[in-house]
């Protein structure tokens, strides 16, 4: 079994927490070739550079960023620890870290989340965003409280864990004053051949307004597809074609892009979920955020 040294780990921390292995030495009162060479041991045993020279600084590699993540919740436990033992409050704050799946707006993910830091005290939000499977990926290894997600566990993803709906909506065909204008009379009918800027290819959003279109017999003519669905707002609110969005947003997107609803529909529907590997939440303020999702967000 291989073994970690933890002395050698946290020599690495507190060089990369002060930048510099001179300030590392004072804080640990070591010479700085013996930080040196421990560290040089560390990245040995781990098979990966964990910094680089930039300047008479030293940044982290992409592998020393997950490391000292590691690192960093390692030795905060650490500190907690001895505070408990000593019957001394720890005065490390609560943390709810969630990973969000990329394809979710950024505006909704606002909304989800707001409940949480609500809470008296509130928790350190801590978010990270990915592809869905490499979020439950980590989330089956315990570095998530929850996974939020337009998508269920489900089929190929192999993970123990489960969907905890927060609902459901329809979604709003939205445009610059222009576009909608021309093309509002007449919806659904009038899409026909108007410009659009749709999700991308394979996401759920995209295989149900496919299918919404081919049954209304319309044909869009496509200007672009985007995996960032912010990134695709923001096309949007440059007249540079219709999109969809969730109704639920509406207000929120005619404040903050400018852009105005041309349509609506219930057929394609948007679902959202919070994942988690408890059936039965525990978490304050995953419990908060479920419930008001629930009761208020979408309705």
């Amino acid at each position: 079994m291989d073994w970690l040294n933890y002395h050698h780990l946290l020599y690495f921390w507190m060089v990369a927490k002060t930048g510099t292995i001179a300030r590392a030495s004072e804080e640990l009162r070591l010479a700085q070739p013996t930080i040196s060479g421990q560290i040089r041991t560390l990245e040995e045993s781990l098979g990966e550079k964990l910094f680089q020279r930039s300047g008479r600084r030293l940044v982290l590699t992409d592998t020393g960023h997950v490391v000292f993540e590691y690192a960093d919740e390692i030795f905060g436990l650490g500190r907690e620890l001895l505070e408990t033992l000593q019957g001394r409050p720890s005065g490390r704050p609560a943390r709810l870290t969630v990973g969000i799946s990329s394809v979710l707006p950024k505006t909704l993910v606002h909304h989800i989340l707001e409940p949480a830091l609500r809470l008296e005290p509130a928790p350190v939000l801590v978010c990270r965003e990915d592809k869905t499977h490499r979020l439950l990926a980590d989330l089956s290894i315990q570095r998530f409280d929850l996974v939020l997600s337009d998508e269920p566990v489900s089929g190929p993803i192999r993970v123990k864990a489960y969907n905890h709906v927060l609902g459901s909506c329809g979604v709003t065909v939205f445009g610059t004053p222009d576009l909608v204008a021309e093309y509002v009379k007449g919806f659904p009918g009038s899409l026909e051949d108007a410009p659009f800027l749709l999700p991308s290819e394979g996401s759920l959003l995209r295989r149900a307004l496919d299918r919404w279109l081919d049954h209304n017999g319309i044909r869009v003519r496509t200007v672009a597809e985007f995996e960032d669905m912010a990134l695709l707002k923001h096309f949007g609110a440059r007249s540079e074609g219709l999109f969809v969005a969730a109704s639920a947003l509406e207000a929120d997107l005619a404040r903050d892009h400018g852009v105005k609803v041309l349509g609506r529909t219930d057929q394609v529907q948007e679902t959202f979920y919070a994942i988690t590997i408890e059936r039965r939440i525990k978490h304050p303020a995953v419990q908060a955020i479920v419930e008001q999702a629930r009761t208020q967000l979408f309705r």
